[in-house]
């Protein structure tokens, strides 16, 4: 019995463990200006600006007179922002923006930063191909295979093609049997 009951658990935690596999993932919602190395997003926060990103939603939250407002896009004082430039950093805890201070008092070192991210137009990894307005976007969902370094293995098919007017091709030595002359004796013991 204790046996069955620690197999039924842990059969639970398999398929929990791969439900929450096929959960985290998201790259095909990831918007291009999103930064590369990343299978699941949440939140990118944006140190120039103090802003957030929420990539389920696609909305951009943004603090206006001390609230948080929600936006499809970003309103006219961040026009010279520029999301394929800028530094993003990614958050996946929930509702980031309420904990505000701690994100400006972390990242406040990559506001204006010079240098630049990766970013997922510009990657030429398959498994970006799935995001909206990557330059080889497929709309079909890649399933990423890790070769591992193994050798591709080749496997080598012979075609035979049958014979004109479908007849048996004859060989010319008949089948490899020495050619009789007609004058020679069937075997009968006459001549």
């Amino acid at each position: 019995m204790l046996i069955t009951a620690v197999m039924m658990v842990s059969l639970l935690g398999i398929n929990h463990a791969n439900a929450q596999v096929s959960l985290n993932i998201n790259i095909g919602s990831q918007p291009v200006w999103g930064p590369t190395g990343y299978d699941h997003v949440d939140y990118y926060y944006f140190p120039d600006i103090d802003a957030y990103y929420y990539v389920p939603s696609g909305q951009y939250i943004y603090s206006n007179g001390g609230r948080w407002v929600w936006v499809n896009s970003l309103p006219g004082q961040y026009a010279n922002f520029d999301l394929y430039r800028a530094y993003k950093v990614v958050i996946n805890e929930p509702r980031p923006y309420l904990r505000n201070n701690i994100y400006v008092a972390r990242y406040s070192k990559y506001k204006n930063y010079g240098g630049r991210q990766a970013v997922i137009r510009d990657s030429r990894d398959a498994k970006y191909y799935v995001v909206k307005g990557h330059p080889n976007y497929n709309q079909k969902t890649t399933v990423v295979v890790r070769n591992n370094n193994r050798p591709a293995r080749i496997t080598e098919r012979r075609v035979t093609r049958p014979a004109q007017n479908n007849r048996p091709q004859r060989n010319d030595n008949r089948n490899n049997r020495p050619e009789r002359n007609p004058g020679e004796g069937h075997g009968n013991g006459r001549h």
